[in-house]
């Protein structure tokens, strides 16, 4: 092949380079995807995290969605952005967006390596779908976490590691309640509850008292102690053996807590305030009726007094005192409201 021939073969490709490179400018301008200024806006807005937690493979997607104003999804899904971006998306869209409580995700389980029992040794991949396909896991409880850290390898936001009791624990600060690792999890222990909630039942077996106490020391009984003596109607009911909260009416007093016998509720408060009595009381005795933990002590008609070391700072005496002598302090505001 001589020089002409190989100058002819350049040019002619070169020169259909071109057509095609032409063709698809072209082509790229007339089907390009136009974006209005409403999408390109709430794009903005949210974090580009891509966690999946709105229901869409990303942000994009949920910004489009959101900008076609189908009224199908609402402007509050992206839990990363959290109520301030669902109220810019809100302003954006032109329309109101309800306030939503903040949530965090929860173990509903207590049973690690020290009190649940195993039914096997589980040796293979370290995961809690792999333990789990192998005849529901080796934990002897059926509802119980198999703690192969499955939740932690999904979790885009680095927000839980596993525990030395072979358990995960989540750092509340981390969460941003996508609900990945919810979905994720084959037992169905990780939940995710209001931020405000303090306390939640970390147990979430179904089973009778007798075949809960063969697999956990930590498991709930169904003993209904906790109904018995919640002061809130309806902030704790039976659904078979178990306990369920209703968290709009629970306050997180802690009595439940406290008298749990097989100590299967969590307490998230970092700290609790504790009652003290002022010189107003007139030794009405309200006081002492409603305290479950013969914490308070006195004569009729004369000043109570707390005994500190045995108040859990449920707040109870401060609901009823009828001449409010009875001041919380500490940890949760109640002194506030006094």
């Amino acid at each position: 092949m001589d020089l002409t021939e190989i100058i002819k073969a350049v040019a002619g490709l070169g020169g259909l380079s071109l057509v095609f490179a032409i063709v698809l400018a072209i082509a790229f301008k007339k089907l390009a995807v136009k974006v209005s200024e409403e999408e390109r806006k709430i794009k903005e807005l949210l974090p580009g995290a891509n966690c999946g937690a709105c229901g869409f493979p990303g942000c994009e997607a949920y910004a489009k969605a959101l900008a076609d104003k189908t009224g199908e999804y609402a402007p509050n899904l992206c839990t990363v952005g959290g109520s301030e971006t669902a109220q810019e998306i809100g302003k954006i869209l032109g329309i109101e967006v309800e306030e939503s409580e903040p949530k965090v995700c929860v173990l509903r389980c207590k049973g690690g390596k020290d009190e649940a029992v195993e039914r096997f040794e589980y040796v293979g991949p370290g995961d809690c779908r792999s333990n789990h396909i192998l005849l529901g896991g080796n934990k002897a409880c059926p509802y119980g976490c198999l703690g192969g850290g499955h939740c932690v390898s999904v979790c885009p936001f680095k927000a839980i590691k596993m525990g030395p009791d072979h358990l995960p624990v989540i750092d509340p600060e981390k969460c941003t309640a996508c609900g990945i690792c919810v979905k994720e999890c084959p037992k169905q222990v990780l939940e995710l509850v209001p931020r405000s909630q303090l306390i939640y039942l970390a147990c979430k077996s179904f089973d009778k008292g007798k075949a809960v106490k063969n697999v956990c020391k930590v498991g709930c009984i169904g003993c209904t102690m906790c109904v018995k003596v919640c002061p809130y109607e309806g902030a704790i009911a039976m659904d078979g053996n178990l306990p369920v909260m209703n968290y709009e009416k629970c306050t997180s007093c802690g009595i439940c807590y406290n008298k749990c016998p097989t100590k299967s509720f969590i307490d998230r408060a970092p700290a609790r305030p504790y009652a003290t009595i002022s010189q107003q009381c007139d030794g009405c005795g309200e006081c002492v009726k409603v305290c479950l933990f013969k914490a308070i002590e006195g004569e009729p008609g004369k000043k109570h007094v707390v005994i500190k070391e045995k108040c859990v700072g449920c707040g109870r005496c401060f609901e009823v005192c009828p001449i409010k002598a009875v001041t919380m302090i500490g940890a949760l505001g109640y002194a506030e409201a006094a």
